[in-house]
């Protein structure tokens, strides 16, 4: 998206938040990620994986996600 198009919209902006704007500090993200990897374990959190690459064919698991080739998550397999 061109940032240039919110001209013409008056009062808009733009903004690119990161994780450190929704974290306080390390304790917290320690606190979430257990969280989240708990629910993996037990679980009540699924997740979708939709390819799994060899290592060595980690340049086609790139073409693949830039082409929009894939859905779910992708894994590279050591």
């Amino acid at each position: 998206m061109d940032p240039q198009r919110l001209n013409s919209g008056g009062s808009l902006f733009l903004t690119r938040p990161t994780i450190a704007h929704h974290l306080r500090d390390a304790a917290e993200r320690r606190w979430r990620s257990d969280e989240v990897f708990a629910a993996a374990a037990d679980g009540s959190l699924k997740v979708r994986i939709g390819a799994r690459y060899p290592l060595s064919q980690a340049a086609q698991a790139h073409r693949d996600l830039e082409g929009r080739r894939t859905t779910g998550k992708v894994v590279l397999v050591p």
